[in-house]
């Protein structure tokens, strides 16, 4: 007589538990795996292509106001590969007048400065006003506030005398001089010095939101 199967022990999962619970166990593996896909992309685009920034000072007054958020190209001046310092591909220089995000090269904070001056430019600084090749850089006054016509014509502040005078300094390769719209109430290159092309992340675009509010202010 052929011996009998010992009955299953009422503890032990039978096959279509087992089954269950592996499918279970999958699929919670691959949503896991979908996630970390998600987030891995939206930050690789967000160091490549293209990010947001919320503004907490207000070296960039009235161009930019404290509490700000601004929208940032990253290839305006070239391709960087994820997590990269240096630009992949270059796209050319920062252009006098371009608003751009750049790490600080004291402490590594993120600024919002006016690129000013690049490489080859003989710059210097007198109580805010800029002279690049011993020409001055128009100041005009228009409705009340004070135009600098740098580039696209911008708003500036000069009070405190406009702050700190600096050069005239000749700008080297790859190095550029940046200041805030706040002349007298900015920590800007005339403090920290002139910065590396590779500190530069992006040209900002525009403020897109102001005061809680969506709007859309070119830069």
């Amino acid at each position: 007589m052929p011996a009998s199967k010992p009955p299953a022990s009422a503890t032990e999962p039978t096959a279509p538990e087992v089954t269950g619970a592996s499918r279970v166990r999958r699929s919670r593996l691959k949503d896991a795996m979908s996630l970390a896909a998600f987030v891995l992309v939206a930050v690789a685009a967000r160091s490549s292509l293209a990010d947001h920034y919320y503004v907490p000072t207000g070296s960039m007054i009235p161009t930019v106001e404290i509490g700000d958020r601004v929208v940032v190209s990253k290839l305006s001046y070239g391709l960087r590969l994820p997590f990269a310092d240096a630009p992949f591909v270059s796209f050319g220089d920062p252009q006098a007048g371009d608003v751009v995000v750049l790490r600080s090269p004291e402490d590594g904070k993120t600024l919002l400065k006016r690129m000013v001056a690049g490489p080859g430019d003989v710059v210097a600084v007198q109580e805010g006003r800029i002279w690049i090749n011993d020409r001055p850089i128009p100041i005009q006054a228009r409705q009340g506030e004070l135009v600098e016509l740098l580039g696209r014509a911008h708003p500036v502040r000069l009070t405190r005398g406009g702050g700190m005078d600096f050069g005239p300094v000749r700008v080297g390769r790859d190095e550029f001089l940046v200041m805030g719209d706040n002349r007298g109430e900015s920590h800007d290159g005339r403090a920290f010095g002139l910065v590396r092309r590779e500190a530069i992340f992006g040209r900002a675009l525009s403020v897109w939101m102001r005061q809680g509010r969506p709007c859309w202010h070119p830069l």
